[in-house]
């Protein structure tokens, strides 16, 4: 296996791990915390706003310094330090404590979207289908929080949750330490030689640049309220609404692993559409289908519910890869992991502010309220993409603007 193969095995791993960290605690809260602490839900996913802050805000000098010093370095220390920070997590016995610890896990796991996404896109034209299965391992991670965090739950304690995904992602990160020490002559020498592969840059004027930065970062703000609101909640809607069927930790946590799991791959269909058609199509496909999608929701129990959650999170994941293709064709290398860092930023610091919203919106009206918010929400997200530019660069083949 080539190194290259090697290296976006690890950034795919990657990826897995850090929406794995991030999520853990969603199930944990709903399923056992909320009962052992004597609190209620909407008392206690607050706090995981502090980790969701600090994996928003800490992009930014995550990016700043994969640019400046070295990116498979910041990865490095994206797989040691988070691992380590969720085996400090397990040991909170108050809610401060495990406040304290997934902050702790926010501050690394920041680092991988703006380094890892620049790290896929480097040096290809057509970004979508390794973007896509990138992913695909990302989404996987959300899917697996659930189900293996509702089973060790029920087979062993919610702090073992943290203890086995830190100990691997620890191990991980010193074989890709070792694994970028062992490589370093093979890409000076590249380097040196030239050899790199990197698309041609291509000019896109001014004014175009400013209207599609505008709404990838429009979309990416409400689409971080999208993302969040669904993957952090999904768990606690099916004890509500499937109780007729998954009336266990690990029943719920299952259900959860296969809707999320199965609407993973969707990233795979529309990576290879927006490498081939018009990104403006299928971008508002993919936005009018969520839209629709979340208003059948309000008032579903049961079976269609399990159905129409499917079918959501299918087109949630699908827009996934979207912008990251839109702002690899806009961006010079040099620059992206920083572009990467802002449409992180600007995801997860939404993601945060949604955490306390799911809190206000259950403890008062339910989460039929919440559905018909994430319907109004996919709507503005199509008004935007269709004032995207017909530029070829941008909606058609790969390029990269000066």
């Amino acid at each position: 296996m080539s190194r290259e193969r090697i290296n976006f095995a690890y950034l795919n791993a990657g990826h897995f791990l850090d929406h794995l960290f991030v999520l853990i605690f969603a199930t944990v809260a709903a399923l056992r915390l909320s009962n052992e602490w004597g609190m209620t839900y909407a008392e206690l996913i607050p706090y995981a706003t502090p980790g969701f802050v600090a994996f928003g805000v800490c992009a930014i000098p995550a990016g700043w310094l994969a640019d400046k010093w070295s990116r498979e370095g910041m990865m490095t220390i994206f797989f040691i330090g988070a691992g380590i920070c969720a085996i400090f997590t397990s040991m909170a016995d108050t809610p401060l404590q495990i406040g304290a610890g997934l902050a702790c896990v926010g501050v690394f796991a920041a680092i991988y979207h703006p380094v890892g996404i620049a790290m896929v896109v480097h040096g290809r034209e057509k970004t979508g289908v390794p973007l896509a299965i990138n992913g695909i391992f990302g989404n996987m991670g959300v899917a697996a929080a659930a189900l293996i965090t509702g089973f060790l739950i029920d087979a062993t304690g919610w702090r073992t949750a943290y203890i086995l995904p830190g100990a691997l992602s620890i191990i991980i990160g010193v074989t890709y330490g070792l694994f970028v020490h062992a490589g370093r002559h093979e890409r000076a020498a590249e380097a040196a030689s030239g050899s790199s592969k990197a698309a041609a840059p291509m000019t896109i004027d001014k004014a175009t640049l400013v209207r599609v930065f505008a709404i990838i970062f429009f979309s990416t703000a409400i689409g971080g309220v999208i993302f969040q609101s669904t993957t952090f909640a999904l768990p606690k809607i099916f004890d509500e609404r499937l109780s007729d069927f998954a009336d266990t930790a690990t029943t719920v946590g299952l259900y959860a692993f296969l809707v999320f799991s199965l609407a993973a791959f969707a990233q795979l269909a529309v990576g290879y559409l927006v490498d081939r058609y018009s990104v403006r199509l299928v971008f508002g496909i993919v936005a009018g289908l969520q839209a629709v999608l979340f208003a059948v929701m309000v008032n579903l129990s049961g079976y269609w519910a399990l159905v129409v959650s499917l079918g959501f999170m299918l087109v949630v994941f699908g827009q996934i890869p979207i912008n990251d293709v839109l702002l690899g064709r806009i961006t010079r290398s040099e620059w992206r992991a920083r572009a990467y860092a802002i449409r992180s930023i600007i995801t997860f610091t939404v993601a945060a502010s949604v955490v306390p919203m799911i809190a206000g919106i259950h403890a008062g009206w339910g989460f039929s309220v919440l559905f018909i918010v994430l319907a109004v929400s996919a709507s503005l997200i199509f008004a935007a993409v269709l004032m995207l530019p017909s530029t070829a660069a941008v909606t058609g083949q790969a390029g990269a603007a000066k």
